[in-house]
């Protein structure tokens, strides 16, 4: 059954199509311009600061007792931010030739613009062999051949001062090391960790490019026969990359960026782009071809490409704005947590899907003008009316209920590990095996653990005299007593260090924050460490939770109702999207919590999830699964509007639909992939998670749950009271 395109020759979109079917050049000449400025000032080509300089690394914090008590410590200038430490192995710690070089390198730093003191076994009293210089020789011992020294800056020095500042320090702690015969030496701290894990995401993110690129080009090639085709979606991903890392450096400037922010939002940005410019070169295949039927390409005249194009951007691109409405209600749910990663993910990756929608409404139409004859050499993206796709919704449709049990059979059992869930939030570890910042603070920990920093603090307002009692009568640990060490850092103000088996992250820290909490002195004190922040932040987390999916659920049910005109569809989707959903949150626990694949990904479980990838998997992966489910619905609702009964509008959406659901969700997983490849702990998660999220959907979701349920279902699918549905003939969406 044939039918004609509809007229709309009046809409907005296909106003937009035709006016950049007639000025193709003028717009490719715009988004080069455009392009090119937005990679030189995110790189900092322009004079500026680049964007992976502004970049910033640190637990994923709120407010709460924790960054209280935090912002406590920095106000009375006890932060570890404020130091630099060279570690020093293979010297002779008695001999005068090295104490000599030792206290004159001493001098010379101490003396260096910003530095405010400079701690070293050799100038403590007593020298190495007295007891203060314990802490700072290598396993406590003068016979160890190492020592640390630890250089503190100035607490009132500003962030630029400070790294401006560091620079001549490390030049003296290198040749400090240098100068000392047989030595060997690593510089290390705080900052020095941040830089490292920043400048691993610009690596990473030139890592999953270099694969996600080249390979989803070979692929497009593929699928649309043609290398000219196959180049549009690619170029579109490359202007939403320089948009997305544009739009990244603007709220750099507002807000504190995460470095992880720019490779979670860039994948956004590049499977979005690949997805919508697939959709929108294959259906300006389509619709040209209908328009020149029986003339050769060559022939095809400037009037019916124009035509073809207003006709592309008012289809799909109706299906490209929708999508990309949906996914940005999955990211604005973001935006209802308190943490300011998410609320800066949620923020940068609405600008991504606007910069996409752009792309696919501007910039590929206006290529698909300029090449339009040779889009036909090839062939058509018109799918016949029976294939692969239309056979196996058949084959689906003749056992809908035994399908749906062993579907959601095995989405379920995926689902389960996730009921196990254990969160973390990594420092070091998120920095691959031997990289050199992990091994500094790993050889930190390990040879001198009273410089490593304690697991838990515990800030006290009080007196000195009242800290120290505190500190000498902790509550025990599980009948395990804990002792702690107090120290004054300000006018009324004590921090207790304590140490408990384990690391910071362990389960014994995580017991003992909730036992401080439990057990309070007289006077105010705040529970300060990795665990302690931890908890604040799943806390947060779970209790904005329910706001967050409340308000993308209902805003998702509302918009696909307007494009479907059923209340069934729209609920059933998200059911759906849930248990699939939950199936990539079990299979990323299965991989990372309990380090299966170690190997084959190339990562070391530290025995949890990072804190941050169960929300960015649920928001992203649902974005993602709305963006298959519109693409499938579109056809579906077309066909059913169309007056074909619910399963051949089924069977034949599917047809229609399927290769290009397959091939979106190919090139997406393939650039999932090639961040998968990266080595930031991270975004190897969030690579997998995102990656096993648009598998399941593509697959067992789209091809077999979505025809099973709506085949058991029948014309129920299409139900809403009468009164609604008079609500979706004035205002509903549809191709």
């Amino acid at each position: 059954m044939t039918q004609a395109h509809p007229d709309r020759s009046r809409s907005a979109l296909s106003g937009l199509g035709r006016l950049v079917a007639r000025h193709p050049r003028t717009v490719v000449l715009l988004w080069l311009a455009a392009v090119v400025a937005a990679f030189a000032a995110a790189l900092g080509a322009l004079g500026n600061q680049s964007l992976f300089d502004r970049l910033h690394s640190g637990d994923p914090s709120v407010q709460g007792e924790s960054l209280t008590g935090r912002n406590l410590l920095t106000a009375a200038g006890h932060s570890s931010l404020s130091t630099q430490m060279l570690q020093v192995t293979g010297v002779d710690l008695r001999s005068p030739q090295v104490a000599a070089t030792a206290v004159a390198a001493v001098k010379q730093i101490s003396a260096l613009p910003g530095v405010e003191s400079v701690a070293m076994p050799f100038v403590v009293p007593g020298g190495v062999e007295g007891p203060a210089a314990k802490p700072l020789l290598k396993d406590g011992s003068a016979d160890s051949g190492g020592f640390l020294t630890v250089v503190t800056f100035e607490h009132s020095l500003t962030s630029d001062q400070r790294k401006a500042d560091q620079v001549p320090v490390d030049k003296a702690l290198h040749r400090l090391a240098a100068d000392l015969p047989g030595a060997k030496g690593t510089t290390g701290g705080v900052n020095d960790l941040i830089t490292a894990i920043t400048g691993q995401v610009e690596t990473d993110l030139r890592t999953g490019e270099g694969i996600a690129l080249p390979v989803s080009f070979i692929v497009m090639v593929f699928v649309f026969g043609g290398f000219i085709a196959a180049g549009m979606p690619v170029v579109g991903a490359v202007a939403a990359i320089a948009g997305g890392l544009a739009s990244l450096l603007g709220f750099s400037h507002a807000i504190d960026l995460d470095a992880t922010v720019v490779n979670v939002v860039t994948i956004l940005g590049l499977g979005l782009c690949i997805d919508y410019g697939l959709l929108t070169v294959s259906r300006f295949r389509e619709e040209l071809r209908s328009l020149a039927r029986g003339i050769p390409p060559s022939e095809i005249t400037r009037d019916q490409i124009i035509r073809a194009t207003a006709h592309t951007v008012d289809s799909a691109g109706r299906t490209v704005v929708f999508s990309g409405v949906t996914v940005a209600i999955s990211l604005g749910g973001l935006l209802v947590f308190e943490a300011q990663v998410m609320k800066a993910i949620g923020s940068a990756g609405l600008s991504v899907v606007l910069v996409a929608v752009l792309v696919a409404l501007t910039l590929v139409p206006a290529l698909c003008a300029l090449g339009a004859r040779h889009l036909l050499r090839r062939g058509t993206e018109q799918a016949p009316e029976h294939g692969v796709f239309s056979r196996l919704a058949t084959w689906v449709h003749e056992r809908p209920v035994p399908i749906i049990v062993v579907v959601l059979g095995i989405l379920v059992a995926l689902a389960l590990p996730a009921f196990g869930m254990r969160l973390t939030s990594s420092g070091t570890e998120m920095l691959p095996v031997g990289s050199p910042q992990r091994v500094f603070f790993s050889d930190l920990a390990a040879h001198y653990p009273q410089l490593g920093g304690p697991d838990l603090e515990v800030v006290a307002r009080t007196t000195p005299e009242q800290a120290a009692a505190y500190a000498a009568a902790l509550p025990p640990l599980h009948g395990s007593p804990v002792t702690g060490r107090a120290e004054r850092v300000g006018e009324g103000l004590s921090v207790i260090s304590v140490d408990v088996p384990g690391g910071p992250l362990d389960d014994p820290a995580r017991d003992y924050v909730r036992t401080l909490q439990q057990h309070r002195p007289d006077f105010p004190t705040y529970v300060v460490g990795e665990a302690s922040s931890l908890k604040d932040f799943t806390a947060s987390m779970v209790a904005r939770a329910p706001v967050a999916f409340g308000l993308v659920a209902i805003a998702t049910v509302i918009l696909l109702f307007l494009m479907t005109g059923s209340l069934v569809i729209p609920v059933k989707a998200l059911v759906m999207n849930v248990v699939s959903l939950g199936a990539s949150l079990g299979v990323l626990v299965w991989v990372f919590e309990r380090g299966h694949l170690e190997g084959l990904l190339g990562f070391s479980s530290v025995g949890a999830v990072e804190s941050m990838i169960p929300l960015l998997v649920l928001a992203f992966g649902f974005g993602l699964s709305m963006d298959y489910e519109v693409f499938l619905l579109s056809r579906m609702v077309e066909l059913h509007e169309r007056g074909y009964s619910n399963d051949d509008a089924v069977v034949l959406g599917l047809q229609r639909s399927g290769r290009i659901i397959t091939s979106a969700a190919l090139l997406v997983v393939i650039v999932f992939s090639g961040f998968i490849a990266g080595q930031l702990l991270v975004i190897k998660e969030t690579g997998v998670g995102l990656a096993v999220a648009v598998v399941l959907d593509a697959t067992l979701v789209r091809m077999l749950l979505v025809p099973a349920t709506m085949a058991v279902l029948g014309d129920w699918n299409w139900w809403a009271p009468e009164r609604i549905k008079r609500l979706h003939a004035r205002f509903g969406i549809t191709e």
